[in-house]
Parts: C-alpha cells; sequence; structure tokens
C-alpha cells in the first residue's frame, strides 16, 4: 500500500480516492449477489431478513480487524457504514416495510431509520396502538415504538399492548435525544418567530436565553416535525425540532444539540413476528403475574429464583393489571440472557402460568452493564 507520501498533490488524491471508490462498488456488488442468493434461501426456509445478532457480530468482527491493522476507523465509524450496507442488503434480500410511530421526522422516525436505512418502505402512524394493530394485521414486518425515556420513564401504552399482542420484541436500541435549531433566515435577527412541540420550548431554554429569543414569539405546534414545516415555509421562522426533520423537510440547521440537559435518551424498540437465534450478549423482557401476590414476598420469592440462577435483572417496573374487580399489579422485567437459555428455562418453568414472554434480543449498546 501507498504511503501518505505518495499522494503529492490534491489531483494525486483525488485520483486514488477514485480508484479506491471503484473497487469499493465492485466489492459491495459483489455482496449484493450473494445477498440475494440469501434472500432466495430465507424465502424458501421462511427465516428472517432481520438478524440483528448477526449483523452485531459483523460488526465486532471488523472493528477487532480494524483495530489489529491500526486503522483509522473505530467501532461507531465502522457501525455507522456498516448498518446502512446491511440496510440496502436487506432490501435486495426482501423488501420489507416498517411501521413506526409518526409523523414523519419524528425521534422514532430517526431511530427507525438508523437500524433500517433510507431505503426502507416507511409506514408512520398516529398512535403506539395503531403500529401493534398493524403488525398484527402483517400490514408490515417491522414495527418502532419507545419503551423508555431517562427523563419521563416507561411508556405505559407499550407495556400494556405488549401485555396482550402476539407480537415480540426482536430489538432494542439507546438514541440520545438532540434537539436541532433550523431556519432559512440568514441572521438570527431576521427570526419573528419560534414552532416546536410544546416540550420543546422547555427543553431548551437556556438556548433561547442566551440567544435572545424569550421575547421571540414561540408558537407551541403537535410535533416537532409539524414545527420544521412551518420553518421550512417561511424565511423568518425557526424550527426547535429533531435533525431528521430539519433533513426531510429542508430546512437548514443552524445549531445541534441546543437542548439544556445533554444525557437525555429514549430506549426504542423494533417488534417483528420471529424468535432470534442466542448471540451470547441477550436481553430478555417477560410480563408476570404472580398468583399469589397479595401475599406478602411473593414477589420476593419469585425473584430469588433469578438469583439462584445468577441471573442478572436490568429493570423491573409494576403496572395496573387493570383486571376486573381489584386493584392488582402485573410486573415486567428485563434480565439479561435468552430464554432458550437453560438457566432460564429452569426458572421459568417453574412459573409457567405466571410469565409471559415478550422477547429475547441482543442488548443495546447503551444498556446497563453494557
Amino acid at each position: 500500500m501507498k504511503s501518505s507520501n505518495d499522494w503529492k498533490t490534491l489531483e494525486d488524491c483525488r485520483d486514488a480516492i477514485d480508484s479506491i471508490d471503484s473497487e469499493m462498488l465492485a466489492l459491495l456488488n459483489k455482496r449484493m449477489n450473494i445477498v440475494q442468493r440469501v434472500g432466495e434461501i430465507k424465502k424458501d426456509t421462511g427465516g428472517a431478513i432481520y438478524r440483528p445478532e448477526r449483523e452485531k457480530a459483523i460488526v465486532e468482527r471488523l472493528t477487532k480487524l480494524s483495530e489489529e491493522k491500526q486503522g483509522l476507523l473505530n467501532a461507531s465509524a465502522i457501525e455507522a457504514i456498516f448498518l446502512e450496507v446491511f440496510a440496502v442488503s436487506r432490501n435486495l434480500e426482501l423488501p420489507e416495510r416498517i411501521a413506526y410511530l409518526g409523523p414523519e421526522g419524528s425521534f422514532t422516525h430517526q431511530a427507525a431509520e438508523s437500524r433500517f436505512g433510507a431505503m426502507s418502505d416507511y409506514f408512520s402512524l398516529g398512535s403506539i396502538h395503531s403500529v401493534f394493530k398493524t403488525l398484527e394485521a402483517s400490514r408490515a414486518k417491522f414495527g418502532v415504538v419507545p419503551i423508555e425515556n431517562s427523563r419521563d420513564g416507561i411508556v405505559g401504552e407499550t407495556l400494556d399492548l405488549l401485555s396482550k399482542s402476539s407480537v415480540k420484541i426482536v430489538a432494542e436500541l439507546y438514541m440520545p435525544i438532540h434537539m436541532s435549531f433550523a431556519t432559512k433566515a440568514r441572521k438570527l435577527e431576521d427570526i419573528t418567530k419560534i414552532y416546536s412541540k410544546d416540550k420543546g420550548f422547555g427543553q431548551c431554554r437556556e438556548f433561547l436565553n442566551e440567544h435572545g429569543f424569550v421575547n421571540i414569539e414561540q408558537i407551541p405546534v403537535e410535533s416537532t416535525a409539524k414545527a420544521a414545516i412551518l420553518a421550512e415555509a417561511d424565511e423568518s421562522a425557526a424550527a426547535i425540532c429533531s435533525h431528521i426533520a430539519a433533513k426531510l423537510y429542508g430546512v437548514p440547521t443552524m445549531f445541534e444539540n441546543i437542548e439544556d440537559e445533554h444525557g437525555s435518551a429514549t430506549r426504542f424498540i423494533i417488534l417483528s413476528d420471529f424468535k432470534n437465534a442466542i448471540s451470547g450478549e441477550d436481553k430478555t423482557s417477560i410480563l408476570v403475574r404472580l398468583k399469589d401476590a397479595v401475599e406478602a414476598g411473593s414477589l420476593v420469592h419469585f425473584l430469588q429464583d433469578f438469583d439462584t440462577q445468577n441471573i442478572n435483572l436490568s429493570k423491573i417496573e409494576s403496572r395496573p393489571s387493570k383486571d376486573k374487580g381489584g386493584f392488582g399489579y402485573w410486573f415486567y422485567i428485563d434480565f439479561y440472557g435468552h430464554i432458550d437459555e437453560p438457566r432460564i428455562q429452569k426458572v421459568l418453568k417453574t412459573h409457567t402460568n405466571e410469565v409471559t414472554w415478550l422477547g429475547s434480543y441482543v442488548k443495546g449498546e447503551d444498556s446497563d452493564n453494557g
């Protein structure tokens, strides 16, 4: 391989890049030819197109290879590049529709696109309930909905629907929630109004104060995507919105990450109708309805079975059961491991009629202990 000293001029660099790009294109086309054959095999056998555990293994192998070769690409860069390659590959294997909690340009849309790429067929829906119904009716193969936010806690509607749905969690992803300030105005002084969802103004109060926007008209709208649409149509307006909304509706981003607290993140789940294979780095979600929930210590006794098998819990959340004639509760539990592991089967088989399995999947990178 040539050293950097061999590329003496900008033209030399461009020629070298063009040559490498041509090689990359040839290799990608070769990869996609194999991918098409994989799609044919999966179609005959009924195999799932989206395999998060396989994608994770590929990224980890390539990251290790890059480190051994002292390459410039780190794990984050490799994941960003290959997630898009995976998304294109899946669409060649078998184009799939992805339903998500809309509207277009929402953070859920951004989360969906981060896993399924720009080429996928997206289906924006107005409620989490609609996403579940669409999957159950087989009008989409995958669904993306929020399940937890670091600021506001668990999304109750998602848990309630999981408790009675046939679809399962096949993946999770944690996404930091960053707000952008987008406008077609050339100067800050030209801005006379700002659109955003009502919470957006409160989350970006320090930014608005610092830039003298306290006395500028602030107009609440139903979504940050709607804010971007309105800002696109008015050069004297700005929007506090997601990055994807600004990009989608063609509004230039003037400032990124303008939220007051930068630690906010949302956990999203991907729903579908298949079971993942064991990856070795799995998380499982279950719902527990204890038969003797009214008896003191019943939950403790249940959890002791997990402790005996050395199974680590990452979350436990109680929810009203909504059963008639009482104030009962059921429990949503996340723990590390796959449902098909013998130690986990040993625990769950002793509580067969009390546990509903919601899915086993590769744990997200920002999850506890991960």
